[in-house]
């Protein structure tokens, strides 16, 4: 391999290749779904924080995750619309690796909290007498600023192996935002350290914090199966249907895109970002929508935010 007498110092995003003629209107679609993923987490949080009967390890990291989808849109969306709206594809290296840390290490985040919240589930249906012992909100808090610090540490390293590297050639990424996989690829030195730390990274969190969740999946499944009584027994399983539904939507779009970065290649430049669009857009709009259709407390609570809101807008009009 030559020497590399040269680096970019900038990366040139793109939008969804053949359709630059629509990126504008494209733009309009991808604003309503950040709309809908700040309004709908903002009111997730506003809810949670003023209902003192939701002050619950279930709905403290439903506020969490709430939290983390929103700082997970804010970090990629403006960059996106401008990109979309004003053809501004290029990023410096130093946003783009500043992109690249949020991106990831808030993904690990809402993993880990995502399975914090499927060992709430198990010790509820399973132990259910040692629930309110066990899961304390101080100990839900703790829960928390350990998914902070795992996230971070474990992606903080990503950023630094990519610093490390020279980029002399195509500076052109894959998709409209930053990811370790796509940045890694257009480098002109050896990246099997890159390769090697980032595949661990994602099998030892994502993957551990998958394999944790299934199994406490079956033992909720398996103690569900049990109970004498089939209202009983879809009471109980009723409790998990929002979770289940949040984890399908993180997890199924994290393995599409993982297997379309490592076997994808001969794969139509289109699928890459629309995949990766799916990654990163899904859970935040989804997951509001989910916990507020199938969680009594919080669409209550949020029907009664907007009729105080109505009657303010649109007062009634009496008689004198």
């Amino acid at each position: 391999m030559s020497a590399c007498n040269f680096t970019h110092t900038t990366f040139v995003l793109i939008g969804i290749p053949g359709l630059e003629e629509a990126h504008f209107w494209i733009g309009f679609p991808l604003l309503s779904m950040y709309a809908v993923a700040v309004f709908g987490n903002c009111i997730v949080v506003f809810i949670v924080r003023v209902e003192r009967s939701l002050h619950v390890p279930m709905y403290l990291f439903l506020c969490m995750l709430a939290v983390i989808d929103l700082a997970l849109s804010t970090a990629t969306m403006p960059k996106i619309l401008a990109l979309f709206w004003f053809d501004s594809r290029e990023i410096t290296f130093d946003a783009c690796m500043t992109q690249m840390f949020f991106i990831h290490a808030l993904s690990a985040i809402e993993s880990t909290i995502l399975l914090a919240m499927a060992f709430d589930r198990y010790i509820a249906i399973c132990h259910p007498l040692r629930h309110a012992a066990v899961l304390k909100n101080r100990v839900t808090a703790q829960i928390g600023m350990v998914a902070v610090a795992r996230g971070s540490l474990f992606f903080i390293p990503l950023p630094l192996l990519i610093k490390r590297l020279a980029f002399c050639q195509s500076n052109v990424l894959s998709h409209s935002y930053c990811v370790h996989q796509d940045v890694m690829k257009l480098a002109y030195a050896d990246t099997l350290p890159n390769v090697v730390y980032g595949l661990t990274a994602i099998l030892v969190v994502m993957g551990v914090d998958a394999l944790f969740i299934s199994l406490s999946y079956f033992l909720i499944l398996r103690t569900v199966l049990q109970l004498p009584s089939k209202s009983e027994r879809a009471k109980a399983f009723g409790t998990c249907v929002s979770h289940i539904g949040v984890v399908l939507a993180f997890y199924v779009p994290l393995i599409g895109l993982s297997v379309v970065h490592r076997f994808g290649n001969s794969l139509d430049p289109t699928v890459h970002v629309l995949m990766g669009d799916v990654y990163l857009l899904l859970p935040p709009v989804i997951n509001p929508i989910i916990y507020g259709v199938k969680t009594k407390q919080i669409r209550t609570r949020a029907l009664a935010v907007f009729k105080i809101s109505c009657d303010k807008d649109f007062p009634a009009v009496g008689g004198r």
